[in-house]
């Protein structure tokens, strides 16, 4: 099987080592297959949390609930609010454990959500964008923050791709419109020329794919239909989207990072669409054998994008075998058998 040929049990063993607390609960977790209740599953996420880089950005945010400043949390880049929440979500953070991120959540629903549900730059509907909205969904999905807002959140995510409800950008006196940066249905994005951009779909499509059932509906299940054809209007591994001002695609989506914040990785791609059910379609071949390659003879990958002094912490030397994309990696291998 495919996933068979590419893990290599030397890689799984140098996730799994104690000296890296955050990444050892996500590989047992995801990849060692412990059942959810496995008591060394259980030691192991309490230890993510005490020891790991959880901790270490939870120390750093305000006890009213943010980082860096109040307010939104989109700025500064890449250590305020926004930035913050998306990190720890990656890295498997949970509200059940520690009630600093709960509190952190409300204080984004109380100072970014605008009425209709539209995270925002400025506090203001006509600052919202795909890649924001999406990925701050499945931030606080994969937190466990639960509120009815929520419910807002993920109607606007839905209606902003398939345009139902939605008046154009023209029509000011409209309750509920486009803006000149997301400026219309299907994913077009006014910092992209105001074509569909493929980085926003996806963040859109990460967060429709975590949505418990509750959330789900017909106006949801036709945004993921829109969201998945667009997707694979192209094939995965050329990339060759509608790319704004620029003649070519962002080199990018060829280079596999940590932590993945709007900038999107092919890897990031294809894991949406596996965790959406796609994870046998024919499309993903090339992708797939892509991904598989850019391993070295160790079975572990490197990391090509950073945010190294970006962030309240860093996440590996670039061009260095790295934990975190070796387990983005074989979390998406590991559902294609």
């Amino acid at each position: 099987m495919f996933w068979e040929a590419t893990m290599n049990a030397n890689a799984l063993n140098w996730l799994l080592e104690p000296d890296s607390p955050g990444v050892r609960y996500l590989a047992l977790r995801d990849l060692a297959g412990l059942s959810i209740d496995d008591s060394e599953l259980d030691k192991a996420r309490q230890e993510a949390h005490e020891f790991g880089p959880i901790a270490k950005i939870l120390d750093e945010m305000d006890d009213s609930g943010y980082w860096a400043e109040p307010g939104p949390g989109y700025n500064p880049k890449y250590r305020g609010s926004v930035w913050s929440l998306i990190m720890l979500s990656q890295l498997g953070a949970s509200a059940d454990l520690d009630d600093r991120i709960q509190r952190a959540c409300e204080y984004m629903m109380e100072n970014s959500i605008s009425d209709n549900g539209q995270f925002t730059v400025y506090g203001t509907p006509s600052t919202t964008a795909d890649c924001l909205q999406g990925n701050m969904c499945a931030a606080l999905i994969d937190l466990g923050f639960n509120d009815p807002r929520m419910h807002k959140a993920i109607d606007w995510l839905a209606r902003s791709v398939t345009g139902e409800g939605i008046a154009p950008n023209t029509d000011r006196k409209a309750s509920l419109r486009y803006y000149a940066g997301k400026c219309g249905p299907g994913f077009l994005c006014g910092a992209n020329n105001k074509l569909p951009c493929a980085w926003g779909a996806i963040k859109v499509m990460l967060a429709l794919s975590k949505l418990p059932k509750e959330y789900r509906n017909d106006l949801v299940d036709d945004a993921i239909t829109q969201g998945v054809d667009f997707l694979f209007s192209t094939d995965l591994a050329d990339a060759e989207y509608p790319s704004g001002w620029n003649e070519k695609p962002s080199g990018n989506w060829w280079k596999f990072g940590f932590p993945v914040f709007y900038i999107t990785d092919l890897l990031q791609n294809v894991a949406v669409l596996v965790d959406l059910g796609y994870a046998r379609d024919p499309r993903l071949k090339r992708s797939l054998v892509l991904i598989r390659d850019k391993r070295d003879q160790d079975g572990r990958w490197i990391l090509d994008y950073h945010y190294t002094g970006k962030t309240w912490i860093d996440f590996g030397e670039k061009k260095q075998p790295n934990k975190w994309v070796t387990l983005r990696a074989l979390r998406v291998l590991s559902k294609v058998n």
